[in-house]
C-alpha cells in the first residue's frame, strides 16, 4: 500500500468533495483509515466498473475451471447444438 493513497477519514470528512472531484484527475485509489487501520477504498468510478467487470470475468473462468476438474464437460459440436436449441430461430435470422 502506498502511503500516499492512505487518508484518514478525518480528512476525507473535512475535504470530501475535493477528494471526490480529485479521483477522476489523478486516477488514484485511496485506502480509507479510522483509527489508523485500513476500513474501506474510495475510487473513480470508471476505475469501480472496470473493477467489477474484472471480478465477473475471474468468476467466470473459476466456475468453468470447477466444471473442467468436476468432469462437466461437453464438446464444441454439442455446446452450438444445445445454444441453436435454446435461441428461438427468429433471433438467430437477424
Amino acid at each position: 500500500m502506498d502511503a500516499d493513497s492512505l487518508l484518514p477519514i478525518t480528512e476525507l470528512k473535512n475535504r470530501a468533495a475535493e477528494t471526490v472531484e480529485s479521483l477522476a484527475e489523478s486516477g488514484r485509489t485511496y485506502v480509507i483509515t479510522q483509527h489508523g487501520e485500513a476500513k474501506a477504498v474510495l475510487m473513480d468510478i470508471h476505475d469501480y466498473e472496470r473493477w467489477r467487470k474484472a471480478m465477473a470475468m475471474l468468476k467466470l473462468l473459476a466456475l468453468g475451471e470447477a466444471d473442467v476438474q468436476a468432469g462437466r464437460l461437453v464438446s464444441f459440436d454439442e455446446a452450438f447444438s444445445r445454444a441453436e436449441r435454446a435461441i428461438p430461430k427468429k433471433k438467430r435470422r437477424k
